[in-house]
């Protein structure tokens, strides 16, 4: 994701240079500026699913309906 986000800046700041436009400038830097941090949208590594440590999950009991 992070070589996307650097495509995508380096793209629409080219085309904000060659259009003379400065909202795809903005996109550009925002794009930019999360592949030269590293950050997302949602912030660093805060949309990533937590890692379970426990080797022995509790054992699950399940009831009969009848």
């Amino acid at each position: 994701m992070r070589w996307l986000r650097l495509v995508l800046g380096l793209f629409f700041m080219v085309q904000a240079v060659y259009f003379m436009d400065p909202i795809p400038g903005f996109a550009g830097a925002f794009f930019l500026f999360q592949a030269l941090t590293n950050s997302g949208c949602c912030g660093v590594n805060s949309c990533a699913t937590p890692v379970n440590n426990k080797s022995n999950p509790k054992e699950i009991t399940f009831e009969e309906i009848k």
